[in-house]
C-alpha cells in the first residue's frame, strides 16, 4: 500500500489525507488528540472498503435500494461481483463506487492546501454509472477548521446526476458517550424501513442540545435549514461541523455503546439514483462544501 500521506497543518490543528487510497481524510489531530474515529482502520478501507475517518461516498452516499436504477432512460445494473461495489448486511450496495480508489492525481499540496482530481472515465467505472466526469477535492487547512470543497465536472455529453456525501466519523477522546452533547438545528426526519431505506414518512425533529446520555441514531433528515450546523461537545472541546454549501440532506448515526458519532453530509436522499428524491443532473460543475471546525466550549 502507498504511504502518500498528506499533512496539512495550521497552528494547533492538523489534519491527514491520503490520495492513493480514495483522498481519504485519515486524521484531524487537534492539541495532541485524534479527532476522527479510527474504527479498523486504513489498510481495511484500502483492502475491503471499511469506513472510516473522512471518507468520500461517490457516485452515492450510503446504500442503493437494489442493484439496479435508471437515470435519464439509461438502465444501469450493478455487478455485485465488481471490485468496485461493496455491499451491507442486507445485501445492498453502499458507499459508492470509489473506496480506496488509487486513481487520484494531486493538483496541488503545500502547507495548508490539497486539491487532488479523480477522472471518471474507466470502463468498468462507466458500466456501473454512466455518465462521465472528473471529480475534484480541495482542502483548505486553517488553525480552527479543515473546508472540504467537491466539484463535479461533467466531461461527456449527458448531464451527471449528483448524489454523493461524505462519512465523517467524529468522536471526543476522554469522553464518555453519554456526556458527549449532541446539537442539531430543527430538521424533518425521513422515516427509515428495516433496510434503512426512505418509506416515505416524513415528520419534524425539533433539533436539540444536550448530552447524547442513551439515545441512539441512524436516522436521515432533510429540510436542515440555511447554512446548517451540528455540534459534538464535551471535555472542553466543540467539534462544529458545517453544511456550507450544495449538500440537502444528513445521515446522523450514533450507534449505541460508541463514542464515535457520523454527522454525514448529502447531497441527496438515500437511494436517489432509483427514487429520484432530490436529485440534482448537472450539465455544468457542481460543488459542494463542508467544514469541520474545532473550538474551545462555551
Amino acid at each position: 500500500m502507498s504511504l502518500d500521506v498528506v499533512t496539512l497543518r495550521a497552528d494547533g490543528l492538523t489534519s491527514r489525507w491520503v490520495p492513493s487510497v480514495g483522498m481519504v481524510g485519515v486524521s484531524l489531530f487537534h492539541q495532541g488528540r485524534e479527532l476522527l474515529g479510527q474504527r479498523r482502520g486504513l489498510n481495511a478501507y484500502a483492502e475491503q472498503g471499511s469506513t472510516f475517518g473522512i471518507p468520500l461516498l461517490h457516485p452515492f452516499a450510503n446504500r442503493l435500494g437494489g442493484f439496479t436504477y435508471a437515470q435519464q432512460g439509461i438502465a444501469v445494473t450493478l455487478d455485485a461481483s465488481s471490485p468496485y461495489v461493496r455491499t451491507e448486511e442486507h445485501g445492498l450496495p453502499i458507499h459508492g463506487l470509489l473506496a480506496a480508489e488509487p486513481g487520484w492525481v494531486v493538483r496541488e499540496a503545500g502547507a495548508t492546501t490539497l486539491s487532488a482530481d479523480f477522472a471518471f472515465e474507466d470502463a468498468g467505472l462507466l458500466k456501473l454509472f454512466p455518465f462521465r466526469h472528473r471529480v475534484s477535492l480541495d482542502i483548505v487547512q486553517e488553525p480552527d477548521r479543515v473546508t472540504v470543497s467537491t466539484t463535479v465536472t461533467p466531461t461527456g455529453d449527458r448531464p451527471v446526476p449528483i448524489a454523493f456525501g461524505f462519512h465523517p466519523y467524529l468522536t471526543i477522546p476522554g469522553v464518555a458517550r453519554d456526556k458527549l452533547v449532541l446539537r442539531t438545528p430543527a430538521m424533518t426526519r425521513l422515516g427509515l424501513d428495516a433496510q434503512g431505506l426512505p418509506d416515505g414518512r416524513r415528520e419534524p425533529h425539533d433539533g436539540r442540545d444536550e448530552p447524547l446520555g442513551e439515545s441512539t441514531y441512524d436516522d436521515h433528515f432533510t429540510d436542515l435549514g440555511d447554512a446548517p450546523s451540528f455540534t459534538l461537545a464535551g471535555g472542553g472541546r466543540e467539534i462544529v461541523m458545517h453544511f456550507v454549501e450544495g449538500f440537502t440532506h444528513l445521515q446522523l448515526l450514533a450507534p449505541p455503546r460508541s463514542p464515535v458519532i457520523a454527522i454525514e453530509p448529502m447531497t441527496a436522499a438515500i437511494d436517489a439514483l432509483r427514487t429520484g428524491e432530490g436529485l440534482r443532473s448537472v450539465t455544468e460543475p457542481f460543488r459542494a462544501t463542508f467544514a469541520i471546525e474545532v473550538q474551545p466550549s462555551a
